[in-house]
């Protein structure tokens, strides 16, 4: 597989992730991992969790803490996790822009499949606040690949689900870049994610964009535009 838009084949996929992508959950996020973590007795701050959000939830508590606290109440946190979630997930909307890119990319006739690190029942749920969801080929979520980002393997399983032969990754963490990395694909950031353009560039992406919004503005001039057919 060709996986750089410097290639002879076009660009016929782009691979992306979920998370402060295609819906503002970052920060919900954030706020049910922390007090997951309290109800164990944990106080991991805010500040910590937030660069995070983006690893697997298997990654996730030994990360913002340490082995110890993972072999301890690791199962623990992960398990109080999605109730907070779902207690606050009126608060979560697609992101700005969401669905116009979507579209957008659609009609120029890629192959649109998310890759997340978060469980299938929960990343459908969020999907269904993004307008356009239809026009996703797949979805592929932290159960259907060996290990959850920043490995390569969620991205791998993508690009195999829809016959991908040029892609690229859009993601707002910097895990998304070092996803893309793995998997050799060039990756596109935004900021929508609430990290800097510095710290994503600092990662690997090879251009920033402040919203999905913004992106389709801009979708000519960008890796998105050029590369595709």
């Amino acid at each position: 597989m060709t996986s750089s838009t410097g290639s002879a084949a076009p660009l016929d996929t782009v691979v992306l992730d979920l998370d402060g992508t295609l819906v503002d959950s970052v920060y919900v996020h954030v706020l049910a991992w922390r007090a997951a973590f309290r109800d164990v007795g944990l106080d991991v701050p805010a500040a910590r969790l937030h660069r995070a959000i983006g690893l697997g939830g298997d990654r996730l508590v030994a990360h913002v803490t340490d082995d110890t606290v993972e072999h301890a109440v690791g199962d623990a946190v992960r398990e109080r996790h999605p109730h907070h979630l779902v207690a606050r997930l009126h608060e979560i909307t697609a992101t700005e822009g969401a669905g116009d890119l979507l579209q957008a990319l659609h009609q120029r006739g890629l192959r649109l499949v998310v890759a997340t690190s978060g469980d299938r029942e929960m990343s459908d749920r969020l999907l269904d606040l993004v307008p356009g969801r239809t026009l996703l080929e797949q979805t592929i979520s932290g159960s259907d690949a060996g290990q959850s980002k920043p490995a390569g393997d969620l991205a791998a399983e993508a690009l195999r689900a829809v016959g991908a032969t040029n892609a690229v990754m859009l993601g707002d963490a910097t895990w998304d870049a070092r996803t893309a990395a793995e998997v050799g694909l060039p990756c596109i950031g935004l900021l929508s994610g609430g990290l800097t353009e510095a710290e994503l560039r600092d990662a690997g992406c090879a251009e920033v964009h402040d919203s999905p919004a913004h992106l389709v503005a801009r979708l000519d001039a960008s890796l998105l535009g050029r590369g595709a057919r």
